[in-house]
C-alpha cells in the first residue's frame, strides 16, 4: 500500500495531538495517510500500554487514517541507532510516503527530539540502494520521501509555515480525547502529570486560534522543516 503521507509519533498520542487537525483535512482532500508509532507508551504515568493500544486504534478510526502500527521500541530508551534505523526504513519503504510528518526538533519529553532525529536519518538512509531490507521475506526497493516535515509538541518552536486547518479542530479534539487514559478527567484516580490538566487540553485549542489569527483564518497547526518550502507561484500562498 502506497500511502501520501506518513506520521511518525514517539509515543500513540503525539501526532493526534500535534498534527491531528492537519491529518483529518488532508484525508478529506483524499490523501493517504498512515501513522506509525515508535513505542507503546508503556512508561506513561497513566493507563497501560495495553489500554493505550486500544485507545490508538479508536483515534485512528476517528481520523480515518488508512493504517496504524506499532514498531514496539522501549519507550524511554529507544536509541537513534542502525537497528532502529533499519526498522523505520522497513516502514518508509513499505508504504513510500511523498511526505513524513515526525516529532518535534527539540520538545520537553527526551523521546520527542530523539524519534525526530531516528524518523529524519531513517529518511535519508532509506534511498540508499546498498541498504538492504525486507518484510516477510520479500526484499524491499529503496525510497526516499521529497518531503520530511517536524510537528510541534510541548514547546512553542516557531514554526517555518502554517497549516490552515478551519473546521478541522472538532476531529482533532475527538481524536485527542480518545486516549481517555491520558488527559483531563475529574472522575480519575490516577495520578496527576504535565498533561492531565485542563490547560493543556485548552492549549491544543488556542495555540490552533493564535496560529490562525496570525495567517488570517479560524485555525492552524505548525511545523518546521529541515529544506526550503517552495511554492509554484505566489498566488499559491495564502
Amino acid at each position: 500500500m502506497k500511502l501520501d503521507i506518513l506520521a511518525f509519533g514517539a509515543h500513540p498520542d503525539d501526532v493526534e495531538l500535534s498534527c491531528g487537525a492537519t491529518i483529518a483535512k488532508e484525508i478529506s482532500l483524499g490523501k493517504s495517510v498512515g501513522i506509525i508509532d515508535l513505542t507503546r507508551g508503556e512508561l506513561g504515568t497513566r493507563g497501560s500500554a495495553e489500554l493505550r493500544d486500544h485507545e490508538a486504534k479508536k483515534a485512528a478510526n476517528i481520523l480515518g487514517v488508512s493504517v496504524r502500527e506499532n514498531l514496539n521500541f522501549a519507550d524511554g530508551f529507544f536509541l537513534n541507532d542502525k537497528k532502529h534505523q533499519l526498522e523505520v526504513i522497513k516502514m518508509i519503504r513499505k508504504y513510500q510516503p511523498d511526505t513524513i510528518l515526525c516529532n518535534a526538533v527539540d520538545d520537553r519529553h527526551i523521546d520527542h527530539p530523539k524519534g525526530s532525529h531516528l524518523v529524519s536519518d531513517a529518511c535519508f538512509l532509506s534511498g540508499l540502494m546498498k541498504i538492504e531490507t525486507e518484510i516477510a521475506g520479500i526484499q524491499q526497493e529503496k525510497w526516499r520521501p521529497k518531503q520530511v516535515y517536524h510537528y510541534i509538541q510541548w514547546k512553542n518552536i516557531e514554526p517555518d509555515f502554517v497549516v490552515d486547518v478551519s473546521g478541522f479542530l472538532s476531529v482533532k479534539t475527538k481524536a485527542v480525547l480518545a486516549y481517555s487514559s491520558q488527559f483531563f478527567d475529574l472522575n480519575s484516580k490516577e495520578p496527576e502529570t504535565p498533561i492531565t490538566s485542563k490547560n493543556f487540553i485548552d492549549s491544543i485549542h488556542y495555540r490552533a486560534k493564535d496560529l490562525g489569527r496570525l495567517i488570517g483564518v479560524e485555525a492552524a497547526e505548525g511545523f518546521t522543516t529541515e529544506r526550503y518550502v517552495a511554492v509554484e507561484n505566489l498566488s499559491k500562498l495564502i
